[in-house]
């Protein structure tokens, strides 16, 4: 993927970038009301508080719902389809938007089980995705 479309960390995100290249997905946890968030931000969207630090998420996550993209003309997509975009409810509680890999697009269900995994793009920028959960996976 061109570097232009991947996201440009910013100091409430660098955190995050930082994480995902080392493997891990960070959350916000707010030390306040004790509620996790995502997207990366320097308050709690529940309680407003900004004393929120950086915690790891399990890795665990249930899928809330999702699409079928078989045909996208757009670079650099068509390597790509079909694909599945998500949206899946992290064990931790937060929704969080990604893509569902490593199965047959046609396999994914609602509230499947998914474990955390990454894709590797262009200039080392590793995003994570989530792929379905295998027995003894997390």
């Amino acid at each position: 993927m061109a570097s232009s479309a991947l996201p440009e960390p910013d100091p409430d995100t660098e955190a995050y970038w930082d994480a995902a290249a080392d493997g891990r997905l960070l959350l916000r946890r707010c030390r306040g009301c004790g509620e996790h968030h995502f997207y990366p931000r320097p308050f709690c969207p529940h309680c407003w508080s900004d004393d929120v630090e950086w915690v790891e998420a399990s890795g665990r996550a249930t899928l809330y719902t999702f699409s079928i993209v078989r045909r996208n003309d757009l670079p650099p997509w068509p390597e790509r389809v079909p694909y599945v975009p998500a949206v899946v409810d992290l064990a931790e509680g937060p929704r969080m938007m990604t893509n569902v890999v490593g199965c047959d697009p046609d396999d994914v269900r609602i509230d499947m089980d998914l474990v955390l995994d990454f894709r590797d793009e262009d200039d080392g920028v590793r995003v994570p995705v989530f792929r379905p959960a295998r027995a003894g996976s997390q």
